[in-house]
């Protein structure tokens, strides 16, 4: 009997899950639940529109999909439309790979006042997600951006471009006419450690310096190395890319570009300051390196005054539901992507029959598109190597799942109906001379997957 698999997530982490399956098991069945009516996942939704480059990463996730074996079904919400006794009735094995989408959480006082804001929920925004609302605040001319990783640099890129620099993105109009009204002319990024601890990728830190709207800015006193700093520049090419690239910007004349953007080293935040319920300043500590690439504050606080807080200090995982969660960390407890339970009394470990995880609802979000690859690999490997000892499905025939969807009246999209979509946005795209023009709302989404055939 054809094994068949279901794998809950259609991101990077799920196609590649499949991809590996299928190097591994020709003759497998996979249908890939999305809960968008579209696929792809951050690469759709959590990638800045100015990075062509990496969104390109879609024309090999194409490859997957395009397979005879693998089924699309999106608009499908786990947890809601189908839960995880429906899935083991209908596949031998269910792999999750639920990324992370979801701001995690910054513990200082004042960051609840508004214009305080999670960096993942504008990102969602700006890639015009559905489930956000279609305008955004965007009224402080000085912002504040709190982390030193390239989601940090992606939103402070795009509060201090203009709009008519992103108009030949992919952005939707909301979009655009909300960044053609924003009023930021200062972005200041701070990390609470030095240069050689930052965490972005050479690449994306020197694309700020692209821009012809952005001057950016660092601060000669920012750049300091202890012993531990200049050990991880020796030991990653990386750091020392970075290293290099903020010395060079610290030593050189000031620019005429009309927006600056600074970037601030060795600045911990440590409140979000407020007057009538509304963000006036950030407040920080100045810290200090402690030999080890550590830092320890000093006791000496600033007061920078903004209109704006975006938190970018890490994505966070959500409960899936009859899954065990780790609150702290963010992830399905797991070995090697075997779900686990618990130990029994003997200590050894106890793992949900059939259930896996694969991407950052695995092992937190940390690392590149790339590392998802060799979590899949892992991932996929357990599942094979328990594949004797598996239930097996009730109801493995592929229509019965269909069967089952459409009883709870759920408008499901599927491939052929992302081909349609994805020829959609780019017919309004060629209207603006652009490459696409990215459909926000879900209505119109499904709408437009289904085809006219299922219109009313």
């Amino acid at each position: 009997m054809t094994p068949r698999v279901g794998i809950v997530g259609s991101g990077p982490a799920g196609i590649y899950a499949a991809d590996a399956l299928l190097k591994a098991l020709p003759e497998v069945s996979i249908d890939l639940f999305e809960r968008m009516p579209a696929p792809f996942g951050l690469i759709r939704y959590g990638v800045a529109p100015d990075h062509p480059r990496i969104k390109g990463i879609i024309t090999a996730l194409h490859q997957v999909l395009d397979k005879p074996q693998v089924r699309l079904l999106g608009n499908v919400d786990y947890g809601t439309d189908i839960h995880l006794d429906d899935l083991r009735t209908f596949y031998d094995a269910v792999i999750f790979a639920t990324g992370a989408e979801a701001d995690r959480a910054l513990d200082i006082p004042g960051i609840e006042l508004a214009g305080s804001y999670g960096a993942a929920d504008f990102v969602s925004w700006y890639d015009g997600h559905p489930d956000v609302p279609r305008a955004w605040p965007l009224h402080a001319e000085r912002v504040a951006v709190l982390g030193v990783g390239n989601v940090a640099l992606d939103v402070a890129r795009v509060l201090a471009k203009t709009a008519d620099e992103l108009l030949p993105t992919e952005i939707p109009p909301n979009v655009y006419q909300g960044l053609a009204n924003n009023k930021a002319v200062e972005v200041h990024v701070f990390g609470r450690r030095g240069p050689a601890q930052a965490k972005f990728t050479p690449l994306e830190l020197r694309e700020l310096d692209h821009s012809p709207s952005i001057e950016v800015i660092v601060d000669p006193a920012d750049i300091d190395y202890d012993a531990g700093s200049e050990a991880a520049r020796r030991q990653s090419k990386q750091v020392d890319m970075v290293a290099n690239t903020l010395e060079q910007w610290a030593i050189r004349d000031p620019g005429t570009r009309p927006h600056k953007l600074f970037l601030h080293f060795f600045e911990s935040p440590v409140e979000v300051l407020g007057a009538d319920g509304r963000v006036v300043a950030l407040r920080t500590e100045r810290t200090r390196l402690d030999g080890s690439g550590n830092v320890q504050g000093t006791g000496v606080f600033r007061d920078w005054p903004v209109g704006a807080v975006y938190r970018a200090v890490g994505y966070l995982s959500r409960n899936l539901a009859k899954l065990p969660f780790d609150d702290r960390a963010g992830v399905v407890p797991n070995e090697a992507g075997r779900v686990l339970i618990d130990e029994d009394a003997h200590g050894a470990a106890r793992h949900l029959p059939g259930v896996y995880v694969t991407g950052w609802i695995k092992r937190g979000p940390i690392g590149l598109i790339g590392h998802t690859k060799g979590d899949a690999n892992e991932t996929v490997a357990c599942l094979l190597a328990d594949r004797e000892r598996l239930t097996g499905a009730s109801e493995p025939d592929p229509g019965a799942v269909l069967e089952f969807l459409a009883a709870k009246g759920v408008g499901y999209t599927t491939w052929p109906g992302w081909r349609r979509l994805d020829e959609y946005e780019r017919g309004l795209g060629a209207l603006a001379g652009r490459e696409r023009v990215k459909v926000v709302e879900r209505a119109e989404m499904v709408r437009v997957s289904l085809g006219p055939d299922h219109e009313s």
